[in-house]
């Protein structure tokens, strides 16, 4: 499953769908929003995708995980949409014969997703917003 929505992420189902009876590890990465970064206080996030080339990119890095540790199963979900402190915003979840391939298959496919998949957040806080996070980076063409 791969999941790109703007409603709350299920994170049950999320672990449900990446779980297998042959497994003997299930890991789980949730990635939360904060109330704060860089000493100022978040208000909320703005989380923009293109959606059609986020899936097809996370599909990329899906596979390349299940090959490298032989993944039994797994998972993703992504928000978007305007996002409030302690609110869901990412889940990954993996299943493996072992923990170590668990554990490093999730850093590696929520890592990667940070870095490449198109997927854009706004911070907004106390005085002022800015867009991070724009990997691969927004290109905009002024003419």
């Amino acid at each position: 499953m791969i999941k790109i929505t703007a409603k709350p992420i299920d994170v049950q189902k999320v672990i449900d769908t990446a779980s297998s009876l042959g497994a003997g590890a299930v890991n789980v990465f949730i990635g939360t929003v904060r109330d704060n970064v860089h000493q100022k206080h978040v208000r909320w996030l703005e989380y923009e995708a293109y959606e059609a080339m986020a899936v097809a990119e996370m599909r990329m890095i899906i596979d390349e995980a299940a090959h490298r540790w032989k993944l039994q199963g797994w998972a993703v979900s992504h928000r978007v949409g305007t996002l409030k402190p302690g609110e869901v915003a990412v889940v990954v979840a993996v299943s493996a014969s072992h923990r170590k391939e668990s554990f490093e298959a999730c850093q590696f496919i929520i890592d990667t997703i940070k870095a490449k998949v198109p997927i854009w957040k706004k911070e907004v806080f106390e005085g002022g917003e800015e867009w991070v996070s724009a990997n691969p980076p927004m290109v905009m063409n002024v003419n």
